[in-house]
């Protein structure tokens, strides 16, 4: 097991090298053959150790360590990673639709330049986040969490000629520094606190180390919050997802399903029991998740672009994981991971094929009646938005969104408003879903289109569609048909009483499946019933209220501007009038004083003996005088 682990971290890491170093002097296919079968091995060898680990259980999961990283001051982190159940879903997630999504882009990209890049950042991507989910110690995992941030960087400006790219891309890299380095502060605190950045070791003296409720727990577990939502793009550092849609579709597809946005979730879920002991900040993580899902499904309800709307629905989506992390509801948080990889990779992805069909345009209205043109492409969308509305009993999505409704409602960390918001997201979440299916792929056909997607591209879609069906039937609840393994794996990692109940009122529990279900099928509804007859726009144009509330949606609630008006402008202000740098001054004015000693010195360096001659009988002439005055003193 020990080798293969191994292998599904390094080949990645190796073939990004190869790629960065002398793919540019490769045959397209070659980079791209590099690219996809090192991601591919990955999984394989994902695979095989998932079948050692479900053979053999082990009970405090399996760790190896490649060496001592280092040994300085007590702090002697290893190369070392350690698998246990939440590990294996994450690692088998990320290799799983990030091969699928590498086997894609190989043909959607094949004509862009820097083809080879494009796959050794992708490459590197996947390395940094198995990093993170494997890392058996925080600095490791830190290593891993800022790799994924620098690939994030790299990707999303991978257009950099476009000065629209690089700007989105320097937000990404900037406004996820505010959270990480929150996340920094909250390990050297760890480090002084415990001796050690180990995270078993951390978890296990957590109890004896911190006063449950006490400032500290809370405060601590407040930090990591800070890089949680940093991360996966939640209120208030939520501002740079939308904004990375930039780049490349793969990228998007890569980001949202299956690496960096998920790394707050995976955070705050491994560092569970620090949580646990820090109540308000658990409650704090539980309204962050639900004010970000309500705020982000408005948002997206009014976009234009098609790659915004599936931006806000990721916030919202991760604001659902949000929520089950923060009312203790541990296994559903990562249950809906699991299904959302499936549906939102396939939504970008889908959507790719009709922003290349339809000569790169992303406007949902310019767009219109390629249901014919691209069949394919219509349905997998259509099942990723079906599943993404949480479609009762036939998609993925339903069962893994019942489990965090369900667990909102039953925690007692939980609160009534809470599981409330929750289920108007539905509604609003499949409004936004099949606005963008009908003005998309209904209606009358705007534009010829120009290009269709390849025969890997609808493979990769219909391989995606099915597990959007399929992936939420490993854990279905009892009050439908009791059969969640994938659950009950999760629960082993997981030290914790759950703080909610598992599916037991059968009652309760029927009665919020039956609401969600109607209002999922009444947003469908709504949203066919209003664009068909285009009676939102008739709504908004008639209106200067609806128009002023359109508008504000549409800004994403204003965020931009206010951080704009708090930071960005207070900041340039203060680099204009600080532009000789005042405390370069300081160093400049010592630099300046040596420089004028040194003129004085070097003038006394006249090269003529009779001078220093003089100037060593005036030297002996003063120090015999002074030798005397203080002698008859």
């Amino acid at each position: 097991m020990s080798i293969a682990l191994w292998t599904v971290i390094i080949v990645p890491f190796v073939s990004a090298f190869v790629l960065l170093v002398i793919g540019a002097y490769m045959p397209k296919k070659a980079a791209g053959a590099i690219g996809c079968v090192s991601v591919g091995i990955s999984w394989v060898a994902a695979m095989f150790v998932a079948s050692d680990f479900l053979r053999e259980m082990p009970p405090d999961g399996f760790r190896t360590t490649l060496y001592t990283w280092m040994d300085v001051g007590g702090l002697n982190p290893g190369i070392a990673v350690r698998l246990d159940a939440l590990s294996l879903v994450m690692i088998s997630v990320i290799t799983f639709v990030g091969f699928l999504i590498h086997i894609y882009a190989s043909q959607s990209m094949y004509d862009e330049d820097g083809y080879s890049r494009f796959f050794g950042y992708m490459n590197l991507f996947v390395g940094s986040m198995l990093t993170l989910v494997l890392a058996d110690n925080l600095l490791l995992l830190y290593l891993g969490w800022e790799g994924v941030g620098l690939c994030s960087y790299l990707l999303i400006g991978f257009w950099y000629k476009d000065a629209t790219n690089g700007r989105a891309a320097q937000k990404a890299f900037i406004v996820t520094r505010v959270g990480d380095t929150a996340l920094a502060i909250a390990l050297f605190w760890l480090f002084v606190s415990f001796g050690t950045l180990d995270i078993q070791t951390i978890l296990s003296a957590a109890p004896a180390k911190l006063v449950a409720g006490s400032a500290a727990a809370t405060l601590l577990a407040c930090l990591i919050i800070g890089g949680a939502v940093g991360k996966s793009a939640q209120i208030p550092l939520q501002t740079w997802l939308p904004d990375a849609m930039a780049g490349p579709t793969p990228v998007s597809a890569l980001i949202h399903a299956a690496t960096m946005v998920t790394a707050g979730v995976y955070l705050i879920a491994r560092l569970h029991t620090l949580f646990t002991l820090a109540p308000p900040a658990m409650f704090a993580v539980a309204v962050i998740g639900t004010l970000t899902l309500f705020y982000s499904g408005f948002s997206a309800l009014v976009q234009r672009d098609i790659k915004r709307v599936l931006a806000y629905s990721t916030i919202s989506q991760i604001g659902y994981m949000f929520l089950a992390l923060g009312v203790g509801a541990w296994t559903a948080a990562i249950f809906h991971f699991f299904t959302h990889a499936f549906f939102k990779a396939l939504l970008f992805l889908s959507a790719g094929v009709a922003i290349d069909a339809q000569h790169h345009e992303h406007d949902i209205f310019k767009m219109g009646g390629l249901k014919r043109a691209l069949p394919i492409a219509y349905w997998t969308f259509l099942i990723g938005a079906a599943s993404l509305s949480a479609l009762p009993l036939v998609t993925a999505g339903f069962y893994s969104k019942d489990s965090i409704i369900w667990g909102a409602y039953s925690s007692p960390l939980g609160a009534p408003w809470l599981w409330v918001l929750a289920l108007i997201s539905t509604f609003i979440t499949a409004v936004y879903s099949f606005r963008v299916v009908y003005l998309v792929f209904h209606g009358e056909q705007k534009m010829e289109v120009s290009k269709h997607p390849g025969v890997l591209m609808n493979l990769v879609l219909v391989v995606l569609a099915f597990f959007s069906i399929t992936a939420g039937f490993i854990g279905m609840p009892e009050s439908i048909f009791k059969f969640d393994p994938l659950v009950r794996f999760l629960k082993t990692a997981f030290n914790t009483i759950p703080a909610y109940q598992n599916h037991a009122n059968h009652a309760a529990e029927v009665m919020l499946l039956t609401i969600s279900s109607a209002l999922g099928l009444l947003g469908i509804f709504t949203a066919f019933s209003y664009y068909r007859h285009n009676r939102f726009a008739w709504i908004v144009d008639r209106s200067p209220f609806a128009k002023a509330i359109h508008s504000f949606f549409f800004s994403g609630w204003g965020f931009d501007w206010l951080y704009d008006l708090l930071f960005v402008r207070p900041y340039k202000t203060f680099a204009y009038w600080n532009r000789s740098d005042a405390i370069d001054n300081v160093f400049t004015g010592l630099a300046s004083l040596a420089r004028i000693g040194n003129s004085i010195f070097s003038s006394l360096q006249t090269g003529r003996i009779r001078n220093y001659a003089a100037s060593l009988i005036l030297g002996a002439a003063i120090f015999t005088t002074i030798v005397i005055l203080r002698t008859k003193l």
